[in-house]
């Protein structure tokens, strides 16, 4: 008896094991706030929710961020600025307060799950290395206190330059000049089961050796593959190539087990004159193809298989940020809400092809699939013609709501209806309704269920422009989305229409392969006991 219980409970220890590789990896967003007028908190918390995005990173612990997201389920990394490392690591008193103030009264109804001490500290000019590891431990101090040392992660991003050398993967090293730092707080990580976290930009590679590195190989659209010649390994992207040279260089120092967490990565929209790949075409093909990457085909050539957290950096362009042009153009959505190109956050959507120094002229790509530049006409088309206006029925105040949530979180671009506008004139809700539900529906695709805005809205076969303010109106397409063009709105949707949910989402893969995992295992763990019984 005793013999099968143990081939039971090792029966069962191995599918639970396996029932674990089997969860699927997650993509977050960072959201940066180094910008002029930016959308509310609580703007942003409804377009996170609309992006059915569940993972969330902030540079500080902002209060009205931390408000914003109560309820939401979106867990919450939080981090610890440059500037406030000395006072973390000087007293425990500090922390205490800190974590009194700004995390116990908003935990866990805000689902804070990670700290990120210090941004790519080895970076900084101010060399605040030293610093690090006192703050880490002295909020795991105040954590246990509070008897949630268990339940959020300490941790700290790094940059890539933290290696002395990348390239083959698997000769990739620290840099000895950060050892002393790097080998207590990596068994930090170790004890307390905290990824290491880095930041990977293949466009920074692609950029600063273009004659050395193919775009289509920093865009994961390479049909050719790098080889590691002491491995023998295939690399057909250098995301790929760059993680491999984080998980060889922690082997290096004998930390094999640590967990990697990517803190940032993405692909700026626009940059200097120098800056030829920034363009939006590229952007949407690199965080597509990541997010497709990360969720359908995780791992990596030294670790297939390998669950891997991403974030997406940036949700908004930061304005205020120094440095190159490039610097200021990281997001997905411009600082007043509206799309710089519409990301899908499955990575169903079709991708462009990568747009080469020399072809970028237009910035038009001829994927249909590419919602950020599809065509339309405005106040005609062919085929069917319909058009969706606000209800006269409805009341202002049904209407005011429908009108705020399509000009914020529905993406909408509004300005057409603002004064010295051609369509701010007559100056009601019901006119100016009509204005933003339309080129939310067109926008969206067109059909019924787009012209919803819960039920204060109604579809129209009669053009309802006026004078010089034009409806749009997006040509027949036999079933295919279709939406505006950035060059007469500026604003294309990245938002599923306010009562259709996403068809899929992160936690729907995870669901499903967990499913498939556990209606493929159980059977044989059934079998299994009957066999050993």
């Amino acid at each position: 008896m005793g013999t099968r219980l143990k081939l039971i409970f090792w029966t069962f220890v191995s599918i639970l094991a396996f029932l674990k590789l089997g969860v699927a990896s997650n993509i977050g967003i960072c959201y940066g706030r180094n910008a002029d007028n930016l959308p509310s908190p609580n703007k942003v918390s409804e377009l996170i929710q609309h992006l059915n995005i569940k993972f969330v990173r902030i540079y500080d612990a902002n209060i009205d961020v931390l408000k914003a997201l109560a309820n939401t389920n979106i867990e919450l990394m939080i981090g610890v600025p440059n500037a406030d490392l000395l006072a973390f690591a000087q007293f425990q008193s500090n922390v205490d307060t800190w974590l009194r103030n700004n995390i116990l009264p908003y935990y866990p109804t805000t689902k804070i799950t990670s700290i990120s001490v210090g941004l790519e500290v080895t970076e900084a000019p101010d060399n605040a290395t030293g610093l690090v590891l006192p703050a880490m431990q002295n909020i795991h101090t105040a954590l246990k206190k509070a008897g949630l040392d268990k339940k959020i992660k300490i941790s700290s991003s790094h940059s890539l330059a933290i290696l002395s050398r990348s390239f083959p993967p698997s000769s990739a090293t620290f840099s000895k000049k950060h050892s002393a730092f790097l080998k207590p707080m990596l068994e930090f990580l170790v004890e307390n089961e905290s990824p290491f976290m880095i930041d990977l930009y293949p466009y920074y590679a692609y950029r600063d050796s273009a004659e050395k590195v193919q775009l289509e190989y920093a865009l994961f659209e390479s049909s050719s593959q790098v080889v590691d010649p002491a491995t023998g390994l295939l690399y057909s992207n250098m995301f790929d190539a760059q993680l491999d040279a984080v998980y060889f260089a922690l082997t290096a120092m004998n930390f094999k087990t640590v967990k990697v967490m990517v803190t940032e990565s993405g692909w700026p929209s626009k940059g200097s004159p120098k800056e030829t790949a920034a363009t939006p075409d590229n952007a949407l093909a690199y965080n597509t193809n990541l997010i497709r990457h990360v969720i359908g085909d995780p791992g990596t050539p030294a670790k297939p298989g390998e669950e891997i957290d991403v974030y997406l950096f940036s949700l908004f362009n930061e304005n205020r940020k120094p440095g190159m042009e490039s610097e200021r153009n990281w997001g997905m959505f411009y600082a007043n809400g509206t799309s710089v190109y519409a990301l899908d956050f499955t990575g169903e959507s079709a991708v462009p092809g990568p747009v080469s120094p020399t072809n970028t002229t237009t910035g038009v790509s001829p994927n249909p699939g590419d919602k950020s530049n599809s065509t339309v006409t405005i106040g005609g088309g062919g085929g069917a013609k319909k058009w969706c206006v606000a209800s006269s029925r409805a009341s202002v105040t049904e209407l005011q709501s429908a009108l705020d949530w399509a000009c914020g979180p529905g993406n909408v671009d509004c300005s057409a209806v603002q004064p010295n506008q051609p369509c701010f004139e007559p100056d009601t809700v019901l006119s100016h309704a009509s204005y933003a539900f339309n080129t939310y529906y067109q926008q969206s695709g067109g059909s019924s269920l787009d012209c919803s805005f819960g039920g204060v809205s109604v579809e129209v076969d009669k053009d309802p422009s006026y004078g010089n303010c034009l409806y749009m109106i997006a040509p027949s397409t036999d079933g295919m989305n279709r939406t505006m063009a950035g060059n007469i709105t500026g604003n294309i949707t990245a938002i599923d229409s306010p009562l259709a949910s996403p068809s899929t989402s992160n936690e729907g893969i995870r669901q499903m392969v967990v499913s498939v995992d556990v209606s493929v295992l159980l059977p044989c763990f059934v079998v299994s006991l009957s066999l050993l019984w």
